[in-house]
């Protein structure tokens, strides 16, 4: 056996074979892959225009900016079915701050009240307060989200505040410490002349606008809700 290998090494060497070649493994034949088929195996790149727009939403998140407005600070909630036909609130939110102002506890609305309400606040409660008992620190909210009927009257239709679509408010806390009501200033020399600014300030924001003039309801805070009427807002 070990002769034959030999004889048969010589006699390759001798007809130009190299030895190595007699020992080396055959090549396994190589498959032409698809260029397409290479491509797809490749980590998909995301689009900057989504990944710049996840980015923007986390920062938000973080801030707690809701609606899409830097004026609006608040959280996002689960919908709210209705207890009673009429009531519920597909998207609302929490909020807890208008135009930087806190709120007194946290109000649930829809994004277009949260939205009149900051710019109410923007360009009607601050500039009215904006020299006046150390400006506006806080807002006192009387109501927000409720399943329930127009000023809780049996058989009355549902009140938009069944609908996430109303905020009330009892008063305005100032720099000084002290507390700017509905209820005690809306008569008072200094204080009464401000508040009827900032009713005033809300036609406009808001659908409907109700005061102290509006009925006896109404004595001891604003309802503001984003009604729409064809004859424009209803403020009393």
């Amino acid at each position: 056996m070990i002769k034959a290998i030999v004889v048969s090494a010589i006699l390759g060497v001798a007809s130009g074979t190299a030895a190595a070649d007699l020992v080396r493994p055959t090549a396994r034949p190589v498959l032409a892959v698809p260029t397409n088929l290479i491509a797809s195996f490749r980590p998909v790149e995301r689009p900057k225009a989504i990944e710049n727009q996840a980015i923007q939403v986390m920062a938000k998140r973080a801030k707690g900016l809701v609606c899409d407005s830097k004026n609006i600070q608040g959280t996002v909630i689960d919908a709210i079915p209705g207890r009673i036909a009429g009531c519920g609130v597909a998207q609302p939110i929490k909020v807890r701050a208008v135009a930087g102002i806190p709120l007194s506890t946290e109000a649930i609305m829809d994004c277009t009240t949260a939205k009149a309400m900051a710019r109410w606040v923007d360009n009607g409660v601050l500039p009215a307060f904006k020299s006046y008992k150390g400006g506006v620190t806080g807002i006192n909210v009387a109501a927000h989200y409720s399943c329930r009927t127009r000023n809780n009257q049996p058989g009355a239709k549902i009140s938009e505040h069944g609908k996430g679509r109303a905020v009330d408010v009892s008063g305005f806390k100032m720099g000084d410490g002290s507390t700017v009501t509905v209820l005690n200033g809306w008569n008072a020399k200094g204080d009464g002349r401000r508040l009827r600014k900032v009713h005033k300030a809300a036609c406009g924001p808001f659908g409907t606008v109700l005061g102290p003039d509006a009925d006896r309801y109404h004595k001891d805070h604003f309802h503001f809700d984003t009604a729409q009427y064809r004859s424009g807002s209803y403020c009393r």
